[in-house]
């Protein structure tokens, strides 16, 4: 964790390059894993995959946050794009 702390613009610039978590480690044990936040997505969108329950979680938190569209604003919005008559 000390080396996190020290050194952390550094380890952020390797997660970025390398994708790939970094462990930290209290006293030689794994205590923390590090990620880059676009790979953190990629396994949260493959847990949901994987599992029905972590999509319907992940739906919900959406929800809560207010992370959605109407039906109707995503139609609207294919329908531009596309060219789509209604």
């Amino acid at each position: 964790m000390t080396t996190f702390r020290n050194h952390s613009a550094e380890i952020m610039r390797h997660l970025k390059e390398t994708r790939r978590p970094v462990i930290l480690t209290v006293n030689g044990k794994a205590a923390a894993v590090v990620q880059d936040a676009d790979a953190y997505q990629h396994l949260l969108d493959l847990a949901a995959e994987a599992s029905p329950a972590e999509g319907i979680r992940q739906g919900l938190d959406d929800l809560a946050n207010g992370s959605t569209r109407s039906a109707r604003e995503i139609f609207d919005e294919l329908r531009t794009e596309y060219g789509i008559p209604r």
